[in-house]
């Protein structure tokens, strides 16, 4: 990984054994509860500051891959209240670097030469510095404009925010038959090994707290993060709501999702979060599912794809001529 913009201050986080090591000493059990025990006293200060009006700072990650015609409308939707904006990119061959700041010169870049949607949110988690971090794709399928609904409820004390396409409110204009059909089974087989009620697993509008990170312990390279990302914040104890959301049509270009081939890399990491991971607070109950009240940005802008050329080569303007 490369980062290309202001370095994050260093911050020592304990080192937690994955469970392929087991958890065999107490050493590792007791790196856990320090872990706990400070995300807990940081969720507590994050409260109180949320009370004595103290907004907690926002970091914004978006991964990716030739969507130089479709990240201005993205950009530009951004609400103000964001401090963070991370691109991580490296694989693109277009303009989507140049384009991203052109757009938004305060932009952060991140190059991650691996391929996958996990690699690169991976990336993008390591590089934030805000208090609360959420992430959402390039390609204008996802409203930035609705981003308060899910940092409201992480200043609140919940610790992980999900998007669904299927709750009151929510829908999709991208969805297939077979891809919601896929989804709905893999939703149930994740609700049946963590003992929740997810209404939408394969959805990757996401909120966290960068405090929770470290009890995640993430390791996908591929579309399956947002599974991973469920699954272990469940199987971890965190606060899980989830707010209704509307899925648009990419702006342009193909999408990079192979419904077999992701489904297949889904169902497998379904299968070895429920099989292996050894976590302290597995079998949580869930907490509720929330609306809350977000007003929408309320400006207007058309959402269509934009030409890269007009934006890194704009037209001179014209002066009159003499005498005219």
């Amino acid at each position: 990984m490369t980062y290309l913009g202001p370095t994050p201050a260093a911050k020592t986080v304990p080192s937690h054994g994955h469970p392929d090591q087991g958890h065999q000493d107490h050493a590792n059990q007791d790196q856990w509860d320090d872990a706990r025990w400070e995300h807990n006293e940081w969720r507590q200060d994050l409260a109180a500051a949320h009370t004595t009006g103290r907004h907690p700072s926002v970091s914004l990650v978006i991964p990716t891959l030739n969507e130089a015609r479709n990240l201005p409308w993205v950009l530009r939707r951004i609400p103000d209240f964001v401090d963070q904006v991370l691109i991580v990119d490296g694989r693109s061959v277009d303009d989507t670097i140049e384009v991203a700041r052109a757009v938004r010169p305060s932009v952060e870049i991140v190059l991650e030469p691996e391929k996958g949607k996990g690699a690169a949110i991976r990336a993008g988690f390591a590089a934030s510095t805000g208090d609360l971090i959420v992430m959402i794709d390039g390609d204008g399928s996802m409203d930035p404009g609705e981003i308060g609904w899910y940092t409201a409820l992480l200043s609140s004390g919940f610790d992980f925010v999900k998007g669904s396409r299927y709750l009151t409110g929510g829908t999709s204009d991208d969805l297939t038959w077979l891809r919601g059909q896929g989804n709905r089974a893999l939703t149930g087989l994740a609700n049946a090994a963590c003992h929740r009620h997810f209404s939408d697993l394969c959805y990757g509008y996401v909120g966290l707290r960068r405090q929770c990170l470290p009890l995640l312990e993430l390791s996908s390279s591929g579309f399956e993060i947002e599974t991973e990302l469920a699954v272990r914040a469940s199987l971890a104890g965190l606060r899980i709501a989830e707010v209704p959301t509307h899925e648009w049509n990419r702006l342009s270009g193909n999408s990079n999702l192979r419904t077999f081939r992701d489904g297949w890399r889904v169902l497998h990491t379904l299968v070895r979060e429920w099989s292996a991971w050894d976590s302290p607070t597995a079998g949580a109950m869930a907490e509720s599912m929330q609306r809350i009240h977000y007003q929408e940005l309320p400006v207007d802008i058309s959402r269509s794809p934009s030409d890269p050329a007009e934006l890194l080569h704009p037209a001179p303007l014209l002066r009159p001529a003499m005498g005219a």
